[in-house]
């Protein structure tokens, strides 16, 4: 999980792409990088930190220029390296820079054969280095000392035939302009708008809809799945179906609990579908809870109020808010390290002994993912005088790995691979839970939007939509990532790199 951003503007767009990535910080806290595009030189600065860190007066000053792209990521387990820091870069042919969101399944094989057939050296664990060089190898195969849109657009149908995973990219050519594109099934989300200046009219290309609002664009749509946006230096926009045969299945957990409640992905509000999410899992609770004896509606801050305020409402109990969040200390799911997670669950959230002292209080979050965060926010809640402790899951269980970009755990780190309802409400120490049933979820997401008939639901159901991935694959991924928090180094063979982006 990652957020990219590229504009081509009609002024310095550097303060508008630093402004961006500050409303994707959510999608990644590791690290941040811009370049930028100014009379045929190109302008980096990347590093380790939060946006805010990375980029001085003086950082912002040097990148010049109304070309430029950008990039926040997390990392990967045991890889937290600023080498890994986006945009990367080749300067053959013409100069290609890249910010990638996602995961390529297939990037070992496709890094063997950059070195063998393709003669290109790779530098880094990432599999968005080998998504950069798979790209400008094709435009490279042409030989022209200048290409056309068409030209770039076979480029993205050849990574398209090349490459499996998710993946949503924005790459800058030098002298050309900015190319959007995102993989067949569109499982990584991607959007593109405009603005009207007194010069003409801009052009950014980003993760989520939420920062082109901020910055005053207009939404004209999601990059569709296997579709590309060219933007050109003097403003032409070009769009082009790259894929023999797109299929959109959007990642489900994005509107779960990656994306910005105010974003909107796919036609979908994210509020809205968190505000369903809620209902439908209410009337779960009445189903199999007739007779529920709770007092008190408490959302773990801060995803899950959407859907808290609208079961609460539904069941006609009282909604309260229980936990003061710290809000210096990032989201615990995108932290390197378990025992930093752990340690960050107190610091990050403290309750309000008001609101727990002899009431059975029902508490709900987004999704539960290792499970120990649960347990520890369920003894605070003792801790502060509460009578029962129930608690619900406004997704399913997540019982299989993500790999397409989500830096899950493997299997055996999940608390639901392999356990009951009743066994993981054991082992966090509720009275009870519940936990949203999968046909709810796909139904609270796709809300009135016929057109999205299918989701990548794998970390729930075990169904991977591009249809490569093996017992066997996750194995070595599950391998690969103890092998790595063990020595704590970076991760090498690129089957789990792409969760660097």
């Amino acid at each position: 999980m990652c957020g990219v951003i590229g504009m081509v503007g009609k002024s310095p767009v550097n303060q508008a792409l630093y402004d961006g990535l500050t409303v994707l910080q959510h999608r990644g806290q590791d690290a941040a990088g811009i370049m930028t595009y100014d009379n045929g030189r190109l302008h980096l600065r990347k590093d380790n930190g939060l946006v805010r860190d990375v980029f001085s007066a003086e950082d912002m000053l040097q990148l010049r220029g109304n070309v430029g792209i950008g990039h926040c990521r997390y990392p990967t387990a045991g890889c937290s390296s600023s080498a890994e820091s986006q945009p990367f870069y080749v300067n053959s042919p013409y100069g290609i820079s890249i910010a990638h969101n996602g995961n390529l399944t297939n990037a070992s094989d496709i890094k063997r054969d950059l070195f063998l057939a393709d003669l290109r050296h790779i530098n880094t664990s990432s599999d968005s280095e080998v998504l950069l060089n798979a790209f400008a190898h094709k435009l490279g195969e042409l030989g022209k000392l200048r290409v056309s849109e068409t030209d770039i657009f076979d480029a993205v149908a050849n990574i398209h035939e090349r490459c499996r995973g998710g993946y949503a990219a924005i790459a800058m050519i030098n002298g050309y302009g900015i190319l959007g594109f995102r993989d067949p099934n569109g499982i990584r989300p991607l959007c593109y708008g405009s603005r009207d200046t007194d010069a003409g009219t801009e052009y950014m290309i980003a993760s989520e809809s939420v920062a082109l609002d901020v910055l005053g664009f207009t939404l004209i749509r999601d990059v569709a799945p296997g579709e590309a946006v060219l933007i050109d230096l003097q403003g032409n926009l070009y769009t082009r179906q790259c894929a023999a045969a797109p299929q959109l299945a959007p990642c489900i957990f994005e509107y779960v609990y990656l994306a910005r409640p105010d974003s909107m992905l796919d036609d979908v509000s994210v509020y809205k579908s968190r505000l369903r999410m809620g209902r439908t899992l209410a009337g779960k609770i009445r189903r199999e809870w007739a007779h529920h004896d709770i007092d008190v509606v408490i959302p773990i801050p801060d995803t899950s109020r959407t859907a808290a305020l609208d079961l609460a409402n539904d069941l006609n109990i009282l909604y309260r808010e229980g936990f003061i969040k710290n809000r210096y200390i990032g989201r615990t799911f995108i932290m390197p390290g378990q025992a930093v997670r752990k340690k960050s669950v107190r610091q990050k959230l403290n309750p309000i002994e008001l609101e727990f002292r002899g009431k059975n209080v029902l508490l709900l979050d987004d999704s539960i993912v290792r499970g120990t965060t649960s347990e520890q926010i369920i003894q605070m809640a003792r801790e502060a005088g509460a009578n029962k402790v129930f608690f619900a899951s406004a997704a399913p269980p997540v019982r299989y790995p993500n790999v397409y970009g989500i830096d899950m755990p493997a299997a055996q780190e999940l608390i639901a691979h392999n356990r009951s309802v009743e066994e993981i409400r054991a082992v966090i120490g509720a009275d009870d839970m519940i936990y949203q049933d999968l046909d709810d979820l796909v139904e609270a997401v796709r809300g009135k939007n016929t057109g999205l008939r299918e989701f990548d639901c794998s970390c729930f159901d075990g169904r991977y939509v591009t249809g490569d991935i093996t017992a066997e694959y996750l194995l070595a991924l599950e391998t690969e990532r103890a092998d790595a928090m063990r020595v704590g180094a970076p991760l090498q063979s690129n089957r789990l790199a792409g969760m660097n982006s």
